[in-house]
């Protein structure tokens, strides 16, 4: 009897909402695509990719001159209806030539045939820094062409650590927020505690998850009126 009870309380445990599912990319439909990842068969139903194509941060030789080093696959025309250009950036301190080149390699996927939704900044804004962050996005978003979205990646202690104030400077500046439940290539533990605060933010968002990671989708997330979907960091498999 305590073998049949046990056997009764796994499957209950198996089939329940709340048990952790690994991430498995032919799930989804949007994925990241970063630099040394081999191509996945997945690729082939993705409708949207976010593509690195460089990382901007200041050379050891010259702390004051920022520059975008080039990553990521060659412009090339790709099938996906969706298409975003992402930056890795390790510095705001953007000078004008780097401005030049990002906007130049838009432009070159453009002219290859791609649907450009827009570019991307990929930032670790610490909550105490987020104003910062805010007047660099806003100084981006002037520059950018009426036709290009931008979108960035948060953390989720935004949702309880941020100051609201400059939160609300983010409206009409970002097009998407995509939240980041992982770090490295692991999800983090408690992505449950700040998901359900998210909506709070008055920012449209999409989760981002780590391929082969765990998740279970807040019973919250489906009712917000700000969540637009899932992205998926696809990364080579062990």
């Amino acid at each position: 009897m305590r073998l049949q009870a046990l056997l009764f309380a796994l499957i209950g445990l198996l089939g329940s909402p709340s048990a952790s599912a690994a991430v498995e990319a032919r799930d989804y439909e949007a994925f990241w695509l970063w630099s040394g990842v081999t191509s996945q068969p997945v690729l082939h139903q993705a409708k949207t990719l976010y593509v690195l194509q460089g990382q901007i941060s200041t050379p050891r030789t010259d702390r004051h001159n920022p520059v975008l080093i080039a990553q990521g696959m060659s412009v090339t025309r790709l099938p996906q209806p969706a298409l975003w250009i992402v930056y890795r950036a390790h510095t705001l301190r953007w000078p004008e030539t780097v401005y030049r080149q990002v906007f130049g390699q838009v432009e070159r996927w453009q002219q290859a045939g791609n649907a450009v939704t827009g570019i991307q900044i990929d930032f670790d804004a610490r909550t105490r820094y987020l104003q910062d962050y805010v007047m660099f996005l806003k100084d981006l978003r002037s520059r950018l062409p009426a036709s290009l979205k931008l979108s960035i990646t948060g953390l989720m202690d935004w949702s309880s650590n941020a100051d609201p104030q400059a939160i609300s400077q983010l409206k009409g500046v970002v097009d998407e927020v995509v939240v980041q439940t992982y770090q490295g290539r692991h999800s983090i533990p408690d992505y449950a505690a700040y998901l359900p605060r998210m909506g709070r933010l008055g920012l449209p968002f999409k989760v981002g998850l780590i391929q082969g990671g765990t998740w279970t989708a807040p019973d919250s997330l489906k009712d917000s009126p700000w969540f637009r979907g899932y992205v998926v960091f696809l990364r080579n498999q062990d």
